[in-house]
């Protein structure tokens, strides 16, 4: 039995479901599994259609790239992407293997249920958002709902589905999926972040005009499921020179956000690029405090996982989003921060100021976030994986691929 999971991005890529799927495909090939990524090419000609890298086969398709904060151009890279891929699921997929469909494109679960079964192979739906749900909370587009019989039938009839919370789990349940066929398998930090060496730390924060600072940091996708204006009016409100906001990422909002800094005389927001994979680690611990933010209404069809990269890095989180969901029950139950509605401005401004200059509570909080973490690693995810019933055939296959870097 091969696994073959189903995703428009994997390594080089590095946005976040690349990532995931990166971390938890080489663990699961390190096992002994058949494991192949079908992915998107990225266009460079350096960058092979198929090759093998670390146990994990992956097959790259041609399709549209870019666009990213473009609408029409995202359509155009989500259709030409599930039309290549479908015709390959379809020449990979025989009898007896596993094939695991993430939700980038959206919807695409849908018609690799049906290469699955036509094949003889299983279907698991890793969902990682929930559309057209939160299409239609960002955008408006009630006719979408059209389409949510089909998804929930294509979870119906999927031998398993795998999501990121309670509050996802429950829109699965209440779409009919069958409590033996959902589990829910929380993300981890990206490769199980190392502490990074104070030296690396300390150059980020000095390259980033940060060494004297206190800095509250955004870091990831700058989409629009995140409430980020409120961030602005927190930084307008905190007036103390020690204290800089950092956002560390790009996305559809990342030009807006600058302008309207920008306008505001916001001269304590500044605007760095996405990092590496390679400098996350010194890159989040480079921040003193991390925002984690949603939007209200999104709550129930997406997950901020960047929650688990800011616990990883042993720093402290302020959640900026609905009081009653389950990100806010986390951080609050667990210790590792604090919680606000987008209203209250000046309570968020006011407990900024408090980590500020109270550096021991940062602190204490941060070791509440090391203690999260290590209850949320790859290594717990991949094992869960590992239990999964639709992937049990799998656990005793050899491996079908050369060995790492052969």
């Amino acid at each position: 039995m091969r696994l073959i999971f189903v995703n428009r991005f994997y390594w080089p890529d590095e946005p976040a479901t690349a990532q995931l799927l990166l971390d938890l495909a080489e663990t699961l090939a390190a096992d002994g599994m058949g494991v192949t990524v079908i992915a998107s090419h990225p266009g460079d000609s350096a960058v092979p259609e198929t090759e093998v890298r670390r146990g994990v086969r992956i097959v790259r398709v041609r399709s549209a790239r870019g666009g990213e904060t473009s609408l029409p151009r995202k359509a155009l890279a989500y259709a030409t992407y599930q039309v290549r891929a479908f015709a390959r699921l379809r020449a990979e997929t025989q009898a007896g293997d596993c094939v695991v469909a993430m939700t980038d494109p959206p919807l695409f679960g849908i018609a690799a249920g049906w290469a699955a079964r036509r094949r003889g192979a299983r279907i698991v739906h890793w969902v990682q958002d929930i559309y057209p749900e939160l299409a239609i909370a960002l955008a408006g587009q009630g006719w979408l709902r059209l389409l949510s019989p089909w998804r929930d039938r294509a979870w119906r009839r999927a031998d398993g589905c795998v999501t990121l919370g309670a509050d996802m789990a429950a829109v699965l349940r209440r779409a009919g999926v069958a409590a033996d066929r959902l589990e829910i398998i929380p993300n981890w930090a990206p490769g199980d972040l190392p502490a990074p060496a104070a030296a690396d730390t300390a150059a980020v924060r000095a390259e980033w005009d940060a060494r004297d600072k206190f800095v509250v940091a955004y870091s990831g996708n700058l989409g629009r499921v995140h409430d980020l204006g409120p961030v602005l009016d927190v930084a307008a409100a905190v007036r103390d020179p020690r204290v800089v906001f950092l956002f560390v990422g790009g996305g559809a909002q990342a030009d807006q956000l600058a302008r309207q800094a920008a306008a505001r005389g916001l001269g304590n927001v500044r605007f760095r690029p996405r990092q590496p994979r390679a400098r996350l680690a010194a890159s989040l611990a480079a921040a003193d405090v991390h925002l984690v933010t949603l939007l209200p209404g999104c709550e129930a069809y997406v997950f901020p996982s960047k929650l688990y990269g800011a616990a990883a890095a042993g720093r402290p989180v302020l959640f900026i989003g609905p009081e009653t969901c389950e990100v806010a029950d986390l951080v609050r139950r667990h210790g590792f921060g604090l919680a606000f509605a987008r209203e209250n401005i000046a309570a968020i401004a006011a407990a900024v100021a408090r980590l500020a200059a109270e550096p021991d509570e940062p602190r204490r909080l941060g070791r509440a976030a090391r203690t999260f973490a290590a209850a949320h690693t790859l290594a717990a995810a991949a094992a869960q994986w590992r239990r999964l019933p639709a992937l049990q055939l799998a656990g005793a296959g050899t491996r079908r691929y050369p060995p790492p870097d052969a």
